[in-house]
């Protein structure tokens, strides 16, 4: 179930919400013109499986939104937990730190939670709404939104991606980001 803290973005220890109430959630996101849905997660879906198998099992909802939102590059982004090897270690930090500073995309951010979880900071109107997803939560942030993404010290999840053009991944960092100042996924998550 995803977990909504929104916080002052000059304050970051004060909670305004914090909520996991689905309902509650998608009212909070969908002011900001943020869209939240909740998919029934794939139970046969073995741990191993691959990029294919993942999409097929999803294909109905990918077919969907692709259409809806005039996507037409889908993938999947899986960051699976080996902290015991050096280079899995190094691997994570690299990917984590890729996307922890405020930035923006000239395309919607579309994500489809398979497992795992990772945390969208979504910096709107003086506000930091800490989005936290998990199995079954596709999130959809609006283009030129400023946010920043966090995996977690020990990334844990599979993610469908969803471009509508190549580089639609790509960011546009601001110079002055104040994202290091609020709680990241792991202490948010410690609160639960």
């Amino acid at each position: 179930m995803t977990l909504l803290q929104i916080m002052p973005d000059d304050a970051p220890g004060t909670v305004l919400l914090r909520t996991e109430d689905a309902g509650a959630v998608r009212r909070e996101l969908a002011g900001i013109g943020v869209r939240v849905e909740h998919w029934e997660t794939a139970a046969s879906l073995p741990a191993s499986a691959d990029e294919s198998t993942i999409k097929d099992a999803y294909r109905h909802d990918i077919d969907r939104i692709s259409a809806e939102g005039g996507h037409t590059l889908v993938d999947v982004v899986r960051m699976v937990p080996n902290p015991g090897d050096p280079e899995w270690v190094e691997l994570a930090a690299q990917a984590r730190s890729k996307f922890l500073e405020e930035h923006s995309h000239e395309e919607d951010e579309v994500r489809f939670f398979v497992d795992g979880t990772g945390c969208f900071y979504l910096h709107v109107d003086g506000k930091v709404y800490a989005t936290v997803c998990t199995a079954g939560d596709l999130l959809s942030v609006p283009k030129r939104t400023v946010h920043w993404f966090d995996m977690g010290r020990t990334p844990s999840f599979t993610a469908i991606r969803f471009f509508q053009q190549e580089d639609g991944w790509i960011g546009e960092f601001l110079p002055e980001s104040i994202a290091s100042r609020f709680p990241g996924l792991d202490d948010l998550l410690v609160r639960v």
